[in-house]
């Protein structure tokens, strides 16, 4: 048997620019403890609670029992195309067509195939802090940098024009947007999208707006960037039914933009991923062609479990916490309990909380603070009340 040499072990400069994902590590590492026998109560997980509602379910099985299983156009059928610009186009008056359309395998995969057919070596990538994990890591698997847009806690993560102005320079390439935030819950204003989109279109740079939760916005003010049309040509939509129709293991995702950066996507797809599942597709027309009262009972429900556990975080002596306006996900601030010999960052105290409390959480080192860890509410009330009082034990023993 041939041992492989360290020289044919090395891997490519571009695989180690990046990280595993932080949330994914969670997950791992939880679901360890669970093989232990372990009981883990899982704040971790980015994924909803319920079901993926019925008529979703039996397109997918009548596709199957139809035999519809085979390979498809890369960007998805014709059909499911003009369902994600109709679906868009009805909800936020947007005018997308079928060649401005794409279905990707998750709306990850729709991010990243955008960066990759968009940042090249060199570019500057504008991203606000606390940002999504993996946005940080495709634009350096690219060869872009990232360009940090710090916020303000105090003022609820806010992103403005005028701090993102600040920082666009001769090489600034694109600016990734994510409203509502993931892991914040932070939603920014019509405004102030409408005056950065017009700010990156003067300037010739891409807007890409990750809009997975655009409709998990609790302001009662659903918008989307793909609304001004004015702009669209510097407009990159990137959307998921993940969220919205809790289909987290169907991954389905997409994205909306010019036709021309449309077709280089898909033509990296065409080399990588190619289609999405047939039968997902099937599944996917469904979820946006079929009756839409499921999105909102469940962004009701989550509106629920958000104001619960944002006052069960505050109860803790020394946790304070900002009320997220979107997303299912609370960013509770533990800097109260850094500075100890155990506790010197958020990664400690989610390892610890892990461990010892048996609670998963993720650490804000992964979205860019140090400060914070996520707190993921998309689970029962009795749930959230089971891991709030293992983290109250567990800060109150520090």
């Amino acid at each position: 048997m041939t041992t492989a040499t360290p020289e044919a072990l090395r891997l490519t400069d571009r695989i180690n620019r990046i990280a595993p994902s932080a949330t994914m590590a969670v997950v791992a590492e939880a679901d360890k403890l669970r093989a232990q026998g372990i009981d883990v109560v899982d704040f971790g997980a980015g994924e909803p609670h319920f079901a993926t509602p019925q008529p979703i379910k039996d397109a997918a099985i009548a596709a199957i029992q139809g035999n519809f299983t085979k390979y498809t156009a890369v960007p998805g059928t014709a059909e499911l195309r003009d369902a994600i610009a109709q679906r868009h186009a009805v909800d936020f008056d947007s005018d997308y067509g079928r060649e401005e359309a794409i279905a990707a395998t998750g709306g990850k995969n729709a991010l990243f195939n955008a960066i990759q057919v968009l940042v090249d070596h060199g570019d500057e990538v504008i991203l606000p802090v606390p940002y999504w994990v993996s946005f940080k890591d495709i634009v350096g698997y690219a060869g872009g940098q990232c360009v940090l847009l710090e916020t303000d806690e105090s003022q609820g993560f806010r992103v403005t024009a005028e701090a993102m102005a600040r920082l666009i320079t001769s090489r600034t390439k694109a600016i990734i947007l994510n409203s509502p935030s993931n892991p914040s819950g932070a939603v920014m204003t019509a405004a102030d999208l409408a005056e950065i989109v017009r700010l990156a279109h003067q300037r010739g740079i891409w807007v890409l707006s990750d809009e997975c939760y655009v409709y998990l916005n609790y302001t009662g003010k659903k918008f989307s960037v793909g609304s001004l049309r004015e702009f669209r040509e510097h407009i990159i939509v990137l959307g998921s039914l993940s969220k919205t129709y809790a289909m987290t293991g169907w991954r389905l995702g997409y994205a909306l933009g010019p036709a021309p950066i449309i077709s280089a996507m898909s033509k990296l797809q065409s080399q990588s991923t190619s289609n999405p599942t047939s039968i997902v597709q099937k599944a996917a027309v469904a979820a946006l062609r079929g009756p839409q009262e499921c999105v909102e009972q469940m962004r009701c429900e989550y509106v629920q479990l958000r104001d619960h556990v944002v006052k069960g975080l505050r109860s803790i002596p020394g946790v304070t916490c900002t009320v997220p306006d979107g997303a299912f996900y609370a960013y509770p601030n533990i800097s109260a309990f850094l500075g100890g010999s155990d506790l010197r960052s958020a990664s400690d105290v989610a390892a610890k909380l892990l461990r010892e409390a048996h609670v998963a959480t993720v650490p804000g080192e992964g979205f860019g603070t140090r400060e914070h860890i996520r707190v993921s509410y998309a689970t029962s009330r009795a749930e959230l009340d089971r891991g709030l009082e293992r983290m109250r034990k567990f800060f109150a023993a520090r």
